[in-house]
């Protein structure tokens, strides 16, 4: 990474101090001269970072991304902060934790006490390594991806959004043709003739005389033959992804969707980390018809940034306009189309259909992997939910900064059943790095954090 000027320094100090003092109009005036200057700055556990601006657009926090007007795909970054204003936004660094909050004590009321414990007690060990989930290997797995897949979601024009030949000819054709009068036109009204016009008598004598006429009510229908029913519209689906880091997961991740899905690509840049949003301006750039990505200056709060979990997912939510969104991390890789069954499984009350799901015990401390069908919870490995009854549940829990036992709280706010298909869906993980690669002492304490809002909603229930 380059060095940062000294000036350039000396004005990321300043906007420190304001973040610091809580002028956020002096903050934006700083943050639009580092920028102009080639720079972004991000809020840091230590301060802050100056990174190089990359060649898209960067909007500075999660909340100031816009819920309208479409997504930055590739977009040149401005030249200044006139296309943000952050200030109008709530400043992560002012919610309040509410892990100050006094700790329930003791094994009985917290499940997350130790990192070493059973499967049994602990979901992490049950859900969060491959080798322990239960998952079947496809055997002699091609992850690459379909060649004639991916060139066609790769070659905007070959799938055109217009008419075929056939019917922009029949179009032509009908707008170049005489207006035809209906049969029988000719007699409504009266003629000015009284008399006159003797084909014309003749035509009102055969419709009208009731020994010839037959009632048009009585004649069946018949359609044209070869004709078919009029189908019902599949869902739309989109794939929402919060990038944070790990570029090469992301990249292998969104391959595999686009080779063996349909599903529309929407994903969430927290901070370029590692290059993981040079990767994704990459990918929307080579599958233009597919993906559709957000950049934010913000990093990761579980990396030592102010971007919670919850606040961004509930982000993409908000950006996708389909009927179906899809949760998945970017460690998830698809063996085949995992999408479609999930989505079949949308009918009736059923919201949310995911390929793992977990039920609790009957004390509520301990979540146990579940067979498949009806369950209490959805992991955010893969799942799809109904998007208007996500939003009717409020989006995903805003006090989450960290993934764990999120899900959990989401999905038993969510409306409706919840299904899973278990292990023979076509998917598989790789390695977790949300959780093995995550400091364990901020591991804990924000499970913990979040556990406690879910064992508050299972008391309710």
């Amino acid at each position: 990474m380059n060095e940062a000027p000294s000036h350039v320094t000396d004005l990321a100090e300043q906007w420190a101090e304001a973040r610091a003092e809580r002028d956020h109009a002096t903050a934006d005036a700083l943050r639009g001269e580092i920028e102009a200057e080639g720079w972004l700055v991000h809020d840091t556990a230590g301060g802050f970072e100056l990174t190089p601006r990359p060649p898209f657009e960067v909007w500075p926090t999660v909340g100031s991304v816009p819920e309208t007007g479409g997504g930055a795909n590739g977009r040149a970054a401005s030249a200044g902060p006139e296309t943000t204003n952050p200030s109008e936004t709530t400043d992560p660094s002012e919610t309040t934790d509410p892990s100050t909050a006094t700790d329930r004590s003791g094994a009985a009321t917290d499940r997350l006490e130790a990192t070493d414990r059973s499967t049994a007690t602990d979901r992490s060990e049950a859900t969060d390594r491959s080798e322990e989930t239960g998952r079947s290997k496809v055997a002699d797995r091609d992850t690459s991806a379909d060649p004639g897949r991916v060139a066609e979601a790769a070659d905007p024009g070959s799938r055109p959004e217009r008419l075929g030949d056939q019917e922009a000819g029949r179009v032509a054709e009908t707008q170049a043709a005489p207006a035809q009068k209906p049969e029988g036109s000719e007699l409504v009204g009266r003629s000015d003739e009284p008399v006159g016009h003797p084909e014309r008598m003749v035509s009102s004598q055969l419709l009208w005389d009731a020994s010839l006429s037959v009632s048009r009510l009585d004649e069946s229908i018949t359609p044209p033959a070869g004709a078919a029913e009029a189908e019902v519209a599949p869902p739309t689906v989109t794939v929402g992804l919060v990038v944070d880091g790990w570029p090469d997961d992301l990249r292998e991740c969104v391959r595999a969707l686009v080779a063996r899905t349909e599903a529309k690509i929407l994903a969430l840049d927290l901070g370029d980390v590692d290059g993981a949003g040079t990767v994704l301006n990459e990918l929307v750039k080579e599958f233009p018809r597919r993906v559709e990505a957000w950049h934010v200056a913000e990093t990761p709060h579980w990396r030592g940034g102010t971007a919670g979990w919850g606040e961004s997912r509930t982000k993409l939510l908000k950006l996708d306009t389909a009927d179906v969104h899809v949760v998945m991390e970017t460690s998830t890789i698809l063996d085949g189309d995992a999408i479609t069954p999930l989505v079949e499984e949308l009918k009736d009350d059923v919201t949310g259909a995911g390929w793992r799901g977990v039920n609790p015990r009957e004390d509520g401390h301990e979540w146990v992997d579940a067979e498949p069908g009806e369950v209490r919870g959805l992991l955010g490995t893969l799942f799809a939910v109904k998007r208007d009854a996500a939003l009717a549940a409020g989006g995903f829990p805003a006090d989450a900064r960290y993934y764990r036992n999120a899900d959990l709280e989401f999905s038993l706010a969510l409306p409706g059943t919840l299904v899973a298909l278990g292990k023979d869906l076509p998917v598989h993980q790789e390695r977790h790095r949300g959780y093995h690669d995550v400091d364990p002492a901020y591991r804990d304490r924000e499970s913990r954090r979040t556990y406690d809002r879910v064992l508050g909603l299972l008391r309710g229930q």
